[in-house]
């Protein structure tokens, strides 16, 4: 039976992405799924006469599913009290979209991090917060975006001046700069790793003019990426790691509105088909 689905992006988004989008409803009409692009802007989400409610502008009947590629929990759990799953979950979202929630989870279950401080931006003084150098990251930034270096007090009161989020982590230095590790997982199966090396800047991302290349996961780092796969009920997501001075794997972040840029220049593994026959499968088994 066909189902059909909602792909929901903020316009702008949707215009850079649109080739990642063409791609997911291709994916998704060869396992019978029909994928509505839905723009953010044009949906209306709250509480009306007593029932919560989500309507499109042309009121479109609700999907059997959504994929949220926004970073808005919120509309992730409207969608789930309404019975509609979603992928991620409102769950995930919130997890992934706090740097500083993620690293509180992920130190519970005994990951290894370079150590880390938990601020307000209205409790960021004028004086440093820890010995340079540092990396102060918005809460809620993403794609290595809303992240600074302080060398000394001048690059502090700068970088307190840009600071937008309400919530920001900082972060000591002790890492191999310009140098990470992305692991794309699917559900609870890791499907690959790509290493990301930038020599012009300490962030890797590969957007920000970074390299890439397949990386072969040693039995020991899966074991590691296996204590965060097992415990959260992820649908795809990027889970993020720096190197140690010694070379081992230190946790950075999660991305829960991943893309495949970088794993599809590299290996001839194809993300959405997985993501698909995923949802296809949490769906049938949702209706059985």
């Amino acid at each position: 039976m066909q189902v059909t689905g909602w792909l929901i992006y903020k316009r702008e988004d949707a215009a850079v992405n649109k080739a990642y989008i063409d791609w997911f409803i291709r994916e998704c009409e060869k396992q019978d799924i029909k994928l509505l692009l839905v723009f953010r802007e044009e949906l209306t989400i709250g509480v009306v006469a007593g029932k919560l409610t989500v309507k499109t502008a042309d009121n479109i009947k609700l999907p059997d599913f959504c994929v949220v590629r926004t970073i808005e929990p919120l509309l992730n759990k409207q969608f789930e009290m309404l019975g509609i799953p979603v992928f991620n979950s409102s769950e995930v979202s919130y997890l992934c979209n706090n740097k500083a929630v993620t690293h509180q989870r992920l130190t519970a279950l005994g990951v290894p991090m370079v150590d880390t401080i938990f601020l307000q931006k209205n409790l960021l003084s004028e004086y440093l917060p820890v010995p340079v150098p540092f990396v102060v990251k918005e809460a809620t930034g993403k794609g290595g975006q809303q992240v600074y270096k302080v060398h000394n007090l001048d690059d502090w009161l700068s970088v307190r001046q840009k600071i937008e989020s309400a919530d920001v982590i900082i972060q000591e230095c002790a890492v191999q700069p310009g140098k990470d590790l992305r692991v794309f997982v699917v559900g609870k199966e890791i499907v690959g790793a790509i290493l990301r090396s930038n020599e012009n800047d300490f962030r890797a991302n590969y957007k920000l003019g970074g390299t890439a290349e397949w990386y072969e996961l040693s039995q020991e780092e899966i074991r590691l990426i296996r204590m965060i796969v097992d415990h959260f009920p992820f649908s795809l997501v990027g889970i993020d790691f720096l190197f140690s001075n010694a070379g081992t794997l230190l946790f950075n972040e999660i991305e829960d509105v991943v893309g495949s840029r970088t794993l599809s220049k590299v290996s001839e593994i194809n993300l959405l088909e997985k993501y698909v026959k995923l949802i296809r499968h949490q769906i049938n088994k949702e209706e059985a």
